[in-house]
């Protein structure tokens, strides 16, 4: 085998898995499409698996007022994420439950979830997302 086939075999599994598809969120009430969108990574939500009265179809806590009545399903949760070696960094990720967009990095983890982390200065929260297969 020549060098550059060894190569070949050595680096084909070092390429990061990628982060698109659906993902099912950590305390498992929606589905969140991740997808390129331009040069970057955006997510949108494909379902929500929330049931009952209480549960918006709307984008209600949006502070934007305009806003409040986009609905729920396809609304863009993740975005601006490009790809920095392993890792997803310099996006925004959006929780519609409080109206709030965080600065966001997202990863994958050994095990195949994703991680997504959150920051607002420097407290930084982190989620464990599973792909829906």
């Amino acid at each position: 085998m020549g060098l550059f086939a060894a190569f070949l075999l050595l680096t084909a599994g070092t390429q990061p898995a990628s982060i698109e598809g659906q993902w099912l969120t950590e305390d498992r009430k929606g589905v969140v499409q991740i997808a390129p969108c331009g040069g970057q990574m955006c997510g949108r939500i494909a379902r929500v698996l929330d049931k009952g009265p209480g549960v918006p179809a709307t984008d209600v806590n949006n502070p934007e007022p305009k806003l409040r009545g986009e609905p729920i399903l396809g609304l863009l949760t993740l975005w601006g994420f490009r790809r920095v070696g392993a890792m997803w960094k310099d996006g925004r990720a959006y929780d519609p439950k409080s109206g709030r967009s965080y600065r966001a990095t997202l990863g994958l983890n050994p095990d195949g979830t994703l991680k997504l982390t959150g920051c607002v200065l420097f407290i930084c929260q982190s989620q464990r997302w599973t792909r829906v297969r």
